[in-house]
């Protein structure tokens, strides 16, 4: 994590514009990249980069390891010529501010099938070479996604626990014939990783080319419906005869919520998991740090403690809450003193909002993971809010919001006459620039050693720009950006920002 002040952007890729309905790994990430690099960012942040299910979350992907398929550039397909020119001439006519998830599949799906055709028929015997490196690279988590997803299409995307007993068993005689009978999906599926990883690798090494370095996300969780749980569960709390979760994921009662949330994961075996001196969570690093350079750990403190409701099974899912649950200890400490001997140097900051406790505090600052400061969350109560910029410590990102919140437009049009007064009073003023802006300015000035701004804020949008509402099922990740709107002159302003207040990089000749 960055020892000297520097700054970033938090833009998630389906947020690029484009002609195919969703941002992607083409030419508009690479002029992003440009954006940053010209502003005198260091940093870009992205949510997780997974293949969605239901609700097109991020945070609820089919494998914590594998990319989107969405986010494959038809363009780049082409250029490899495993695309024709003509088939990508007509494209339908997406909305350019939002991405239609239904309609982008539709369109996509077939040409994705074309160009993995096309190569298996087509591609030279060094691409050929590389892909099968690849698959053999990937292979601890890539054979059983492909086969998961497989077998997912062909029982019409049913979840994994409602499959035939002996596919969710893993009888090793179905496997067998289902990887004869499903030959032909399961190399499609892989395809599309090795097509994903190539493109965000070339993407990648543009980025570091130009002193951008990437920010992942691991959420602490992965969906009960995923490869990642049907492959290994014994690493979950699952009753042993259905394979729902004997324990579930979520929040107790707060301010913000009585009865909490639900989140719908079943929680860690972490006494199994130690038992195996955290195999899976250890490869679920080192195979992050295959494509990014720093991790944020969404929801820390599950590491420390982690609230568990056991469900009632008389009562339908809509109906149940997290009310009944009890906090568990977790071997945070055990299990990242062993990361740390296995991977050395850990590039990890840590999601420590909501409600944190001194014990998540020492283990956050035990191994000197940077925390998060959200400027939103600064004006709602007294001069002690730990959110207010006189009350950091270096090690800390500062963000002016994050994916969950509204833009800072949005959250400043929606106060109450009283907090927007406590705003105004500890600005001095809003400056006729926009309120986004003097947040800007506050985030860059602040002493924390990262300050990270959603593109959202940079182009001073509403809240009908906003990327998620927690608690809303669908609707959500759906926002984009238009061809342009990151020019010339945003960017100059950006960097004459940085330099003001001491984010701008280094000269090359500085740097040791």
């Amino acid at each position: 994590m960055p020892t000297t002040r520097a700054s970033g952007i938090l833009l998630h890729p389906t947020s690029l514009p484009g002609r195919f309905g969703i941002g992607d790994l083409g030419q508009e990430a690479y002029w992003f990249i440009d954006f940053l690099a010209g502003s005198g960012q260091q940093y870009w942040q992205v949510l997780p980069l997974g293949p969605t299910g239901f609700g097109d979350s991020p945070y609820m992907c089919y494998s914590a390891l594998a990319g989107n398929p969405l986010l494959i550039s038809l363009e780049v397909l082409r250029q490899e010529g495993f695309l024709a020119d003509e088939q990508l001439w007509h494209v339908p006519e997406f909305r350019s501010d939002r991405v239609e998830y239904d309609k982008v599949k539709t369109y996509k799906r077939p040409l994705l099938e074309s160009a993995c055709a096309n190569f298996q028929a087509s591609a030279s015997a060094e691409q050929k070479t590389r892909f099968a490196e690849f698959c053999t690279r990937k292979a601890e988590w890539l054979d059983d996604y492909a086969l998961y997803m497989a077998l997912k299409e062909a029982n019409e995307g049913k979840s994994w626990f409602d499959w035939a007993p002996d596919l969710v068993t893993r009888s090793p005689t179905a496997f067998e014939q289902t990887r004869q009978e499903l030959h032909g999906a399961i190399e499609f599926h892989k395809f599309l990783q090795f097509a994903f990883f190539s493109q965000w690798s070339n993407l990648k090494y543009y980025a570091n080319d130009r002193g951008i370095e990437i920010i992942g996300d691991i959420p602490i969780y992965v969906a009960h419906d995923s490869a990642d749980v049907w492959a290994n569960p014994d690493n979950f709390c699952l009753d042993k005869e259905t394979y729902q979760p004997a324990l579930m994921a979520g929040v107790p009662p707060d301010y913000f919520s009585a009865t909490g949330q639900l989140w719908g994961n079943p929680v860690y075996d972490w006494e199994h998991l130690q038992k195996t001196d955290f195999k899976w969570w250890i490869q679920r690093f080192d195979a992050m740090l295959d494509y990014v350079d720093i991790i944020r750990i969404d929801h820390f403190r599950g590491f420390e403690s982690f609230w568990a409701v056991e469900l009632d099974p008389d009562l339908e899912l809509e109906q149940r809450t997290a009310e009944k649950g009890e906090w568990v200890e977790a071997p945070g400490q055990a299990f990242f003193e062993r990361l740390r001997a296995k991977l050395g140097r850990l590039p990890i900051l840590a999601e420590d909002l909501g409600v944190i406790t001194p014990e998540v505090e020492a283990l956050r600052d035990y191994f000197e993971f940077p925390g998060m400061k959200i400027l939103q969350f600064a004006f709602g109560s007294d001069p002690a809010n730990p959110f207010l910029p006189f009350n950091y410590d270096r090690n800390y990102v500062v963000y002016t919001g994050t994916h969950d919140n509204d833009t800072t437009v949005g959250w400043f049009e929606s106060r109450e006459d009283w907090e927007r007064d406590a705003i105004v009073r500890y600005l001095g003023h809003v400056s006729p620039d926009g309120i986004h802006w003097d947040l800007i300015r506050l985030a860059y000035s602040s002493i924390a050693n990262l300050a990270i701004l959603p593109v959202q804020d940079i182009l001073g949008l509403g809240t009908d720009a906003r990327m998620n509402f927690p608690g809303k099922a669908e609707g959500n990740w759906a926002w984009r950006y238009w061809s342009g709107a990151l020019n010339h002159e945003l960017g100059d302003r950006l960097r004459s920002l940085v330099q003001t207040f001491g984010r701008a990089p280094l000269p090359k000749d500085s740097e040791e």
